[in-house]
């Protein structure tokens, strides 16, 4: 067995760090060549590749992704233990690392997060935000605590993990106070030929609102797709078109992008989920959420 070398390991780390191996070796005070000739090495130990080039930039591989985040921890470690050995007060809150679904809402995502860490006390949050399919590989070797999504694990994907249902709501239209008067009267029905913008086909959300759509035979002027919930709503508010949101969040969409409500569907349900590898929830902080969740959050929806 070979055993790891730590100094190759902390020139990756400062490379990923830094951004670059120009930066990396001002920091170290260490040639170019060295570094790059030293992460080699680690990689043909691990016997994997740890950057990708794209253009002029080094990109972190997935692999490389998962050695940064241990990297990370030993290193800081490393540098807590040397506070202690000083004498220096170490005041390190216990570190929760959340993986958040690209599709999924930031503003529920705030919701649900916010009261839980409240009644957790002090804790270091850390919210990675990715595929969810990328997120569930990082949840299989423990690299998250878990996942926030809008749908179940799906059984095709070979990762031992559980789904916990956190709560679920209808969805609520939205646009500008300007476009409100046309569209509000004869909701739903006015939707057929009016401007929306939509989530893109990839999300639970979509699917579910272009099958209620066809049932009902409405035909809607589709003038934009946005896989970011934030960058549809700021289309919205400009006056793109009429867009869909979970009701839960309709008085945070109000104060924060000046918009009107035109109407509100409750046979299309959206549905929120926290993934862990635990079948009966234990972590304290899975536990906190789906507790405020149920508790504020969807209370009432």
């Amino acid at each position: 067995m070979e055993w790891l070398n730590y100094h190759h390991l902390l020139y990756f780390w400062a490379v990923a760090k830094e951004g670059s191996i120009v930066k990396a070796s001002e920091k170290l005070r260490l040639a170019q060549p060295t570094i790059s000739g030293q992460i080699h090495r680690l990689e043909e130990v691990l016997g994997e590749k740890l950057f990708a080039r794209e253009g002029r930039q080094l990109v972190l591989t997935e692999v490389g992704r998962t050695v940064f985040r241990y990297a990370d921890e030993i290193f800081s470690l490393g540098l807590e233990l040397q506070d202690v050995l000083k004498g220096r007060p170490v005041n390190r809150p216990p570190k929760i690392v959340i993986g958040i679904a690209d599709i999924f809402p930031r503003l529920i995502a705030h919701q649900l997060l916010e009261p839980a860490l409240k009644r957790l006390g002090p804790v270091s949050l850390i919210c990675r935000v990715d595929k969810a399919e990328r997120l569930l590989a990082d949840l299989a070797i423990h690299s998250l605590d878990f996942v926030l999504t809008d749908a179940p694990i799906n059984p095709l994907i070979r990762v031992k993990a559980f789904s916990h249902l956190l709560g679920e709501c209808g969805v609520t239209f939205f646009t500008t106070n300007e476009m409100a008067k046309k569209y509000k009267d004869g909701f739903p029905q006015s939707l057929d030929g009016a401007p929306l913008i939509l989530p893109t086909e990839n999300t639970v959300l979509r699917r579910s609102l272009d099958e209620w759509f066809n049932e009902r035979d409405i035909r809607p002027i589709i003038l934009g797709e946005f896989e970011d919930s934030i960058l549809l709503k700021t289309f919205g508010q400009s006056g793109m078109g009429i867009f869909p949101a979970p009701t839960v969040i309709t008085e945070e969409i109000l104060n924060q992008y000046n918009v009107r409500p035109i109407g509100k569907l409750d046979d299309v349900q959206v549905r929120f989920y926290a993934i862990s590898i635990e079948k009966k929830l234990k972590h304290p902080a899975v536990l906190a959420i789906s507790e405020e969740a149920k508790r504020t959050v969807f209370n009432g929806q």
